[in-house]
């Protein structure tokens, strides 16, 4: 553990400059490593997985947090490789291995062998198809994990910020896989080991699906292409999204439907739901007032909630449901990234709860995609406020909206066989909920962006009040 020893001095400030590493804004502590699991130990590379504890300064911060770092060690490494180097250790370059050809190679063939090493196991699915033998390619730079790519047949998502526990992305994609779904990219293989005496998931492979488009991107491109136009209608324009939305919110009932059939379902309290609901208000309105011009007409809406006085039914769902997290392929919309909500805890992420919420935070995207558009385009014409005379480009976000809005919920009732408009209170709260949780988010992170929710408060609340008038 030498190298270990060195390694801890140069640990905060790599950890620091990667995308991945979720507080920059919080100093740093202390960097430790929890567990170390020697892979490589016979040749060059040498490889280690550890699990790095991080302690920081920050009150909030509490427990420590856990990242993951694939370890490679070379006498020298070759110019491609630099870019990812920490520092020296034990007389070697120490850099992140998930670059190295030889380190990808390895995993890949690790997977499907079932390779184990102490806790670690390397885990591949029943009868599946993994990618040839050879070397992998980083893919991009995302937000939280890694992913690293074996021609267009395998992917492998390293988490890098672990949580003890099993994660809902690979839990889901199991049950999934065992309903044969078409939905979802079918899963290969996992790396799964212990983390604070809990089993853990590391990583997990799947079917890359090659030849993709985001949705998100999709949806923009869409209403850049109705701003463009001016005085035609959304369905008048060639890039007309209301197809793909009925697409997708078929595929999103299939899953849905799927999830049901593998794991366990239930029932929930109404009023227990609201007060959720109305705890999360309060807390967020203490946090940006503006809020609280709003909260009269939030609370009645989830007081409607409370009062229906019928069980609501349960399931597993996605959780964290947007344009972004579903990719077109030329066979159909693939639902990606079955992680849950990043910030809520591991057992509320794994929680059952109303497959309305996926609904709800579809519909909350289409609204972005067309706002986020507008801002874009023509800021000023953006009002929370309904003018006398409506603007052109507002009036064209509005209408390409409610347009997808109504075509993603027409397709997820022809497979659900029921629609969700007709939960109307219910799927009202779901996005008021939502939307109150991204006008805290985008106060903070984002504050340009802030009217994009405030703005959809605004015609929630009203739609409410003409639905009960």
């Amino acid at each position: 553990m030498r190298f270990a020893e060195e390694l801890i001095a140069q640990l905060p400030r790599w950890l620091g400059a990667q995308r991945w590493f979720a507080a920059k804004d919080w100093p740093v502590r202390s960097v430790t490593i929890a567990d170390d699991t020697p892979l490589l130990t016979d040749r060059d590379p040498l490889l280690d997985l550890l699990v790095l504890a991080v302690e920081f300064d920050e009150a909030d911060a509490g427990a420590p947090h856990y990242y993951q770092l694939l370890l490679g060690r070379r006498r020298e490494v070759q110019p491609e490789l630099e870019h990812a180097v920490i520092g020296s250790a034990d007389g070697m370059i120490a850099y992140d291995g998930l670059w190295d050809h030889d380190v990808s190679a390895w995993l890949l063939e690790a997977i499907r062998s079932g390779h184990t090493a102490g806790a670690v196991r390397f885990r591949p699915e029943p009868d599946a198809e993994l990618a040839d033998p050879g070397p992998g390619r980083v893919l991009g730079v995302e937000q939280s994990n890694t992913s690293v790519a074996w021609g267009e047949r395998s992917i492998l998502k390293l988490f890098r910020r672990i949580i003890p526990g099993l994660n809902p992305d690979l839990e889901l994609h199991r049950a999934l896989r065992s309903a044969g779904s078409e939905q979802v990219a079918t899963l290969q293989g996992a790396i799964e080991g212990v983390v604070g005496g809990e089993p853990t998931t590391l990583g997990m492979l799947q079917d890359f699906a090659a030849n993709s488009a985001d949705g998100w991107a999709m949806a923009l491109t869409s209403m850049r292409d109705l701003l463009a136009e001016g005085d035609l209608r959304a369905d008048e324009v060639g890039g007309d999204f209301a197809g793909e939305a009925h697409r997708l919110g078929e595929a999103v009932a299939d899953v849905h439907r799927e999830l049901a059939g593998a794991l366990a379902t239930g029932e929930c309290d109404p009023a227990d739901l609201a007060a959720t609901w109305h705890q999360r208000l309060g807390a967020a309105v203490t946090e940006v007032p503006r809020l609280g011009e709003h909260i009269e007409g939030i609370r009645a809406v989830y007081d409607t909630v409370a009062a229906l006085g019928a069980p609501i039914p349960i399931q597993r769902v996605h959780g964290d449901l947007h344009l972004g997290q579903t990719l077109r392929t030329p066979y159909g919309w693939l639902i990606i990234d079955f992680e849950g909500e990043p910030s809520a805890p591991l057992a509320e992420r794994r929680r059952p709860d109303s497959a309305l919420r996926d609904v709800a935070g579809m519909l909350r995207s289409f609204d972005y995609a067309a706002f986020h558009s507008l801002l874009q385009w023509a800021p000023e014409e953006y009002d929370e406020e309904p003018a006398e005379h409506e603007p052109p480009h507002l009036y064209h976000a509005k209408e390409w909206a409610e347009r997808n809005r109504s075509a993603f919920c027409d397709g997820y009732a022809a497979h659900a066989g029921a629609d969700p408009r007709e939960h109307g209170a219910l799927l009202r709260a779901f996005e008021l909920d939502k939307a109150v949780y991204e006008v805290v988010y985008e106060t903070r992170s984002r504050p340009t962006w802030a009217p994009i929710p405030l703005g959809s408060i605004a015609r929630l609340t009203a739609s409410a009040t003409a639905a009960e008038g």
